[in-house]
């Protein structure tokens, strides 16, 4: 596999893994601490650059870099329900091999952080009208009523991973695997109600619908750009990107003690669980940005460190 490196090698690697990889976003995590880089690092507030596999990468067998894709609008359809999506943030380390593989380290506070959402409908638009005993009770209290509101929460279960270089530069081909469960949040659901879990996720793959434009700068390793600088940063914009693919589990944990009724009224409303080719999610104009070491091997065994180095140079 090539490493990250000047000239034509660069380009391609750097493209390929310039991704997608801000998939699913209308419900969000709460958002992470983030630091505020300089210059050409600005977007990587969240690379986990100290991560021990990143630290240990040597630039000759291993070459690290940062992930950055975002998207700012969207749509997400499960089961019965689709939502207009809010903007995402996907940041990841990926340790590049030399035998062609490659593994992906998500930061400490999880690989995905988005904008928090309202539900449309909130509860009634969720769980009502509902011929199930118990419930149509709840959902009499619920018209002109602030426990009406559901928020939702999409949260990373675990680091990316199944991530194809070259479908980065291609259309109509699985980026990068992305482990995710929603939190709903609502008094009558109860502080443990999730569409997917841990165990069982909702997994996307996201794909490019179009070819993204590319773009590519020089800087130092504090961010200053410099032609001559012993950083690139590659720029790839304007894509959409979508999934069809993925299967959405049943609801869980939901209700006080209810004894899986308000479980079975969401999932009934909303069509859950949801087979794969029935749900989808699209991501609207994604701007990814991949930054690495230009030669990296100059610095073996080293690299892992002076891209670590490099980054907090620029950190306020």
């Amino acid at each position: 596999m090539m490493r990250f490196s000047l000239g034509a090698r660069v380009a391609t690697t750097a493209t390929a893994l310039g991704t997608a990889l801000g998939a699913f976003a209308s419900m969000g995590t709460a958002t992470a601490a983030t630091a505020v880089p300089n210059g050409e690092w600005a977007p990587f507030t969240r690379c986990p650059v100290d991560a021990p596999a990143m630290l240990a990468a040597d630039g000759l067998t291993r070459t690290p870099q940062c992930v950055v894709s975002t998207s700012a609008s969207g749509s997400i359809r499960l089961g019965n329900t689709t939502v207009t999506t809010g903007r995402t943030n996907l940041q990841i380390g990926v340790v590049q091999n030399s035998d062609g593989s490659s593994s992906v380290v998500a930061p400490a506070g999880g690989a995905l952080v988005a904008d928090s959402a309202t539900v449309p409908g909130g509860l009634l638009g969720l769980m009502c009208p509902s011929s199930i005993p118990g419930i149509t009770a709840i959902c009499e209290q619920l018209n002109n009523s602030s426990l009406n509101k559901i928020t939702a929460t999409v949260e990373s279960v675990g680091a990316p991973y199944d991530f194809d270089q070259t479908a980065g530069i291609l259309t109509d081909l699985p980026i990068v695997a992305i482990p995710v469960r929603i939190h709903l949040e609502n008094p009558f659901l109860g502080s443990k109600c999730y569409i997917g879990t841990a165990a069982n996720p909702i997994v996307l793959r996201p794909r490019n619908l179009e070819f993204p434009e590319f773009g590519m700068s020089f800087f130092q390793g504090d961010g200053t750009v410099a032609d001559d600088g012993e950083m690139s940063r590659i720029n790839l914009t304007g894509a959409t990107q979508n999934d069809s693919t993925f299967a959405v589990p049943g609801a869980s944990g939901c209700g006080l003690g209810l004894f899986g009724l308000i479980d079975a009224a969401v999932n009934a409303k909303t069509g859950l669980p949801s087979a794969a080719g029935k749900n989808s999610v699209t991501l609207n104009n994604t701007q990814t940005f991949l930054a690495g070491l230009n030669a990296p091997g100059t610095v073996a065994p080293d690299a892992g460190k002076r891209l670590s180095q490099n980054w907090h140079s620029a950190v306020n």
